[in-house]
């Protein structure tokens, strides 16, 4: 049984599970609660084509196996500065605190070049030892020649903490799910 958990402002509002915790981010309307609609097998993630508007930590457990955060999205959104420096500062707070947390998802539109919020992320994560897995989205929308260039810029330089693989996805053409399902550990 797949459940919502709930919205949470904080990260020390977050409750404290037992269960391995999966996390995915990305720059705004890249298509994060749309991936973990596709890995649900049905709508437990709201969408929506307005930027920035996952604004909370969304926290969802799948069979009382393992959580999945959809964190908020970084870059564009209509809100202010001051709001954007608070999500990030509570992006880094939850990555460096949240112990559960076993694999950071981080979603890049295939339709995009590879933007500098996308790099700082995935610095971060270098730095701080958080392992991650680079995934890009709506393949289906884009080409493979843009796919293999975006794939030649995300590493031509080292990324210590990331999986060798970069995973492939389409959320409507279910493409790449089951790579991400067999990765957390759910059929």
């Amino acid at each position: 049984m797949i459940k919502f958990i709930g919205s949470f402002e904080t990260v020390k509002s977050l409750p404290r599970t037992h269960f391995s915790e999966y996390a995915f981010i990305g720059r705004s309307n890249v298509g994060k609660s749309s991936l973990i609609n596709a890995i649900a097998g049905r709508v437990i993630a709201r969408t929506s084509k307005t930027p920035g508007r996952t604004q909370s930590l969304n926290l969802f457990n799948f069979y009382d196996k393992l959580t999945i955060m959809d964190l908020p999205g970084y870059g564009y959104a209509k809100v202010s500065k001051t709001e954007i420096e608070r999500w990030m500062l509570r992006l880094e707070e939850y990555l460096l605190n949240r112990d559960q947390l076993k694999l950071l998802f981080i979603l890049i539109d295939s339709r995009h070049e590879l933007k500098q919020s996308d790099l700082e992320i995935m610095n971060f994560c270098d730095f701080n030892a958080i392992r991650y897995q680079i995934v890009l989205t709506k393949i289906d929308k884009s080409n493979k020649s843009k796919i293999t260039e975006l794939k030649s810029e995300i590493f031509c330089v080292p990324h210590p903490a990331a999986s060798t693989e970069i995973l492939e996805t389409s959320a409507n053409k279910q493409t790449g799910i089951e790579d991400i399902r067999k990765i957390i550990g759910i059929k």
